[in-house]
């Protein structure tokens, strides 16, 4: 009686032992696959920066385009949570959109080298950000229903797992007209 009794307590031990220990290989992929989106969102950063810096030489380009991107990279790279990189990642992207949308008022600017290198750069970036946004956002679904389901929640709640928010990033809406003043 009592050797049915402390099998099945290891048993119990030894489930929640593996859990515990799945939950938190989890946990250190998201940590690592957000430690990925940032070095990402850092390069855009500083890229953003040049590429401010290179517009600025063209004297009569709009002031204002160039001040809301500013603001906005600035915003962005304070953020500190998901929720927070999300929302302000997708307005340096809407702001880049008018600024290379005004660009081609440039011919001059479009021409310039070093111009070109840093829109390449920034569509490089942009797609390495797309991969590793997925693969977060893979492992945090997993780790998400992991915590959701059991007997895995048990363990989360004993343990303080808690849900991770997904980054998103709209992508480029098709169609839609950017607003530009002149």
């Amino acid at each position: 009686m009592y050797a049915a009794l402390i099998v099945a307590a290891v048993i119990l031990l030894l489930a929640a032992v593996l859990i515990f220990n799945g939950l938190v290989a989890l946990k250190v992929r998201a940590r690592n696959a957000w430690s990925d989106i940032d070095v990402q969102l850092k390069r855009r950063h500083d890229l953003v920066s040049n590429l401010l810096v290179t517009v600025k030489g063209y004297a009569d380009f709009e002031k204002s385009v160039l001040e809301d991107v500013a603001a906005k990279r600035s915003a962005a790279v304070a953020s500190v949570r998901v929720s927070d990189a999300s929302a302000t990642e997708q307005t340096l992207q809407s702001s880049l959109k008018t600024l290379f949308a005004v660009a081609e008022n440039y011919p001059d600017l479009k021409a310039n080298k070093n111009f070109l290198e840093l829109q390449t750069a920034l569509v490089e970036i942009e797609n390495t950000l797309q991969y590793a946004r997925r693969y977060y956002n893979a492992v945090v679904r997993d780790l998400n229903t992991r915590i959701e389901t059991f007997p895995h929640n048990i363990v989360a709640g004993v343990f303080g797992f808690k849900r991770r928010d997904f980054f998103q990033l709209s992508a480029p809406e098709e169609g839609k007209n950017v607003s530009i003043k002149i």
